[in-house]
């Protein structure tokens, strides 16, 4: 009699679900370091994505029309994302403005050049893979475990600390772009984390 060959299951060693959001603090520890590396584009491209909460498929997309006008980054912006179709908007803070003309300057990009220039394909943009390894290094280069971060992780940031400090759950939904609360619930984890806060602040 032959038994059929056992498959090991797919996630057998793998951490799966949500990836984790960086804290405030390792936002800063990774900016200072590329800021001390006077590294240009990488401070550019990171602070970008804290602040756009763009899915990675949508941030290596945006051109520099998207973000600036006459030469200056703008305050707000709107692209239209690829995944729904529906036009989302983000703040541009004034740390990233900086970054990001002080990027665009130095490449001499255009209008309609891509913010994010391939270096190999002339006219084209970087890959989500090469910002994923980009996001890698990031991780590592502050201590961090690289499994359980990605480039979700930069989108959820700055949109996990908004709704720690406001708990406003509509307003995260409007920054994220989804089309209904239950995907914000979901996607921030926040009715686990808001029941293991009150879990905490009880003693019995």
């Amino acid at each position: 009699m032959t038994f059929p060959i056992s498959k090991a299951p797919w996630n057998k060693g793998k951490l799966v679900g949500q990836k984790l959001p960086l804290k405030l603090e390792q936002i800063w520890a990774i900016r200072i370091r590329l800021e001390i590396a006077e590294n240009i584009r990488e401070l550019a491209m990171f602070n970008m994505a804290i602040d756009c909460k763009l899915r990675s498929c949508d941030l290596v997309k945006l051109l520099v029309r998207d973000i600036s006008r006459n030469g200056e980054v703008l305050d707000r912006a709107q692209v239209i994302q690829q995944k729904t179709s529906q036009p989302v908007q983000f703040e541009i803070t004034k740390k990233t403005r900086e970054s990001v003309e002080a990027w665009i300057e130095l490449r001499g990009l255009s209008g309609m050049d891509y913010l994010w220039p391939s270096r190999m394909r002339k006219f084209d943009h970087i890959t989500t893979h090469q910002y994923a390894r980009l996001v890698k290094k990031w991780i590592t280069s502050i201590g961090l475990d690289p499994s359980v971060y990605a480039t979700h992780s930069m989108r959820r940031s700055k949109a996990t600390l908004i709704y720690k400090k406001t708990k406003n759950l509509r307003a995260v939904q409007l920054l994220l772009g989804h089309t209904n609360m239950s995907s914000t619930v979901r996607y921030l984890g926040v009715e686990v984390e808001d029941a293991l806060e009150i879990a905490e602040s009880i003693e019995i």
